[in-house]
């Protein structure tokens, strides 16, 4: 297995009882060790560990609040934590359960007790990461379009709606690029739908790597995409699509479309601060350029002023 544990314990003679205890069994790859609170939290946020084993009393920092400590940073919390005490003391058990504990022992331990415990919380975290990582794979199923792994419509407008009222409330740019595939039907007709949708999954790497990280690119439909760039005037954002669009103008295909060239319209907005508009209008005035693009000949970039009201 490739589980780690942390022992923390102010006697070195349990810490080494512990990990022989537990190497014999094969269940972690790798044991760290603390003397106290203080030095088992700093361990803690310098390793990954899927376990903690920790004693009450300890010098510096004892264990109720090292268990307080762990409480307070959220990515550490679902680390399952089995406290060692000395005392049968109910009250204290009761305590180190109230401030997160997930089980307790009492020392002198009984070593077929302690696998039993730790067998048994290993496998819980293994099952709760699971379950976390399905979560956030159904999120990201939900949020991104399945061709081109940009962002689908629904989270665009989701996202949209949230850049707008953080730039009315900052009264910081925001720009939207919205760009279309030229003459893409023609690539369909003649190489058919797999190649078609390889020429979109091409295009939607081209766009993204001309963006920012916390850009937000979408397929908005077809062989249509849009992007919000915060903090982005009109001008920067055009210095944004003239990159996208070259970019993709020196696309280079193998095999059956060796000779193909794509290029792509794209209509640039900035959002006007006075008067408010709302997303539809923010999109419709960039649809707009798009549309002059297209007008006036295809592979350009055409700007909006963007003073459309509601």
């Amino acid at each position: 297995m490739s589980a780690s544990i942390l022992i923390i314990d102010d006697s070195a003679t349990i810490r080494e009882r512990i990990a022989s205890t537990l190497a014999s069994l094969d269940l972690f790859s790798r044991f760290y060790q603390a003397e106290d609170g203080l030095d088992g939290f700093k361990q803690l946020l310098a390793y990954p560990v899927d376990l903690v084993l920790c004693d009450l009393e300890m010098p510096r920092i004892d264990g109720f609040k090292f268990l307080s400590m762990m409480q307070a940073r959220p990515e550490l919390i679902g680390i399952p934590t089995i406290i060692l005490t000395g005392v049968n003391d109910q009250g204290s058990k009761i305590r180190g359960l109230g401030h997160g504990a997930s089980d307790y022992i009492t020392k002198p331990f009984d070593p077929e007790e302690l696998i039993a415990r730790v067998k048994v919380h290993l496998k819980i975290k293994q099952l709760q990461d699971d379950l976390r990582r399905s979560n956030e794979l159904l999120l990201d199923l939900s949020i991104t379009d399945y061709l081109t792994g940009l962002f689908n419509r629904r989270y665009f407008m989701e996202s949209l709606s949230r850049e707008m009222t953080r730039s009315e409330r900052s009264n910081h740019p925001l720009s939207l690029i919205i760009m279309d595939i030229d003459h893409f039907k023609q690539v369909n007709d003649r190489f058919g739908h797999t190649k078609g949708d390889h020429v979109l999954q091409e295009v939607a790497k081209r766009i993204s790597g001309e963006l920012r990280s916390y850009d937000i690119a979408a397929r908005f439909g077809g062989e249509e995409f849009i992007v919000i760039l915060p903090e982005s005037d009109v001008n920067d954002a055009t210095v944004v699509a003239e990159r996208i669009r070259t970019s993709i103008q020196d696309l280079v295909f193998d095999g059956l479309l060796s000779e193909l060239t794509i290029t792509i319209s794209l209509g640039v907005c900035e959002k006007s601060m006075l008067p408010q508009i709302s997303e539809d209008a923010f999109i419709n005035a960039a649809d707009d350029a798009l549309y002059r693009a297209k007008l006036y000949g295809r592979n350009r970039v055409e700007l909006s002023c963007c003073d459309t009201s509601p």
